[in-house]
Parts: structure tokens; C-alpha cells; sequence
């Protein structure tokens, strides 16, 4: 085995760095190449923390997202609502072509059935995507509570806990302590 470019020192200043400010400060700071200190922490368990930075841009970026989302929605309710007036408006008929292509134009007093058809179909399909956007806000505000059982309920946090009802899920089987080192 090749002897290491770096003293254990450097590993150990090399590892404190990342854990508290990530790959590239350690590349920054001690010009050890980002992914030679993320084979040692994860050789040796260790974890970057995110930055506040970090934190504080992603949760900006899903408020923008979010905002984004609901002006989506606006907008598609507004446009379910002009499709649907469509359905008892004047609705003119074009037909161009023939052997002499000729242009033949005629308005009638609503559109045919088939146009009406198609307009309802477009207009659910504009309803029925308002109400999956509006539900990916929703699971997301309540996504956390709901990952956060699910994670304490794999730890073993929840055996029988009031986050399940006092009840472990159906089919699961009781949870043993395991010492992790036997």
C-alpha cells in the first residue's frame, strides 16, 4: 500500500473543516481535492453539515417555488373559466380546401357537440391540475410531521407511541434493541 500524501494531521484539520463547512472550504483552505476528503469522511462516518447559507438559499428557492405554484394555479383556473364560457358563445366553423381550395365560413349560435366535447375535456383537464398543484403544497406542509414518524417509527422512537394511536402499523413486526457492538 502506497504511502498517503497527507500527515494524519492534515486528515484530522481536513475532516473538522468539511464536517463544519463543507468539501470545498477543505479544497479553499488546504488544497486537498474535494473528493479525497469525502473518501475519508465517509470512511470515517463524518457528516457535512449544511451551512446556514446552504439552508437559507434552498429554503428561499422553495418559497419560490411555492409562489410559482400558486400563481400556476391562478392561472389555470382562470383559463378553465374562459374555456368554459366557450361552451354558450357564438362559435364560427372554417373549412378551407376542396378540389378549388375554397374557404367556407359559417358562425352558429354554439359550437357543435364535439367542439363542446373537447372544450369540457380541456377544461377538467385544467381543474384536475389545479387540484394536484394545490395537493403538492399541502403533502409538503405536512410532509415533514409525516417523515419525521416514520423516521422515529424505523428507530424504534415510536413503539406504541401516540404518533401511531397507541397502535404499532399493521404488519409490522416488534422492535428489538440491537447492541451494535456484538
Amino acid at each position: 500500500m502506497p504511502a498517503s500524501r497527507y500527515t494524519a494531521e492534515q486528515r484530522t484539520e481536513a475532516l473538522r473543516i468539511y464536517e463544519a463547512e463543507g468539501p470545498t472550504a477543505v479544497k479553499d483552505q488546504l488544497g486537498i481535492p474535494k473528493q479525497t476528503v469525502m473518501s475519508w469522511a465517509k470512511k470515517a462516518g463524518v457528516r457535512t453539515v449544511r451551512t446556514a447559507r446552504t439552508r437559507e438559499a434552498t429554503e428561499a428557492r422553495a418559497v419560490d417555488l411555492k409562489a410559482s405554484r400558486q400563481e400556476l394555479t391562478a392561472l389555470l383556473l382562470d383559463d378553465a373559466h374562459r374555456l368554459r364560457k366557450q361552451l354558450w358563445e357564438p362559435a364560427r366553423l372554417v373549412n378551407f380546401g376542396g378540389k378549388d381550395n375554397t374557404l367556407a365560413e359559417v358562425t352558429l349560435d354554439e359550437p357543435l357537440f364535439v367542439d363542446k366535447k373537447n372544450i369540457l375535456s380541456a377544461v377538467g383537464i385544467a381543474v384536475d391540475r389545479v387540484i394536484k398543484l394545490e395537493a403538492v403544497d399541502k403533502t409538503g406542509e405536512e410532509s415533514g410531521a409525516a417523515v419525521d414518524k416514520w423516521l422515529a417509527m424505523m428507530s424504534g422512537g415510536l413503539r406504541g407511541s401516540s404518533a401511531l394511536g397507541g397502535e404499532s402499523p399493521p404488519g409490522s413486526v416488534p422492535s428489538v434493541d440491537v447492541d451494535p457492538g456484538v
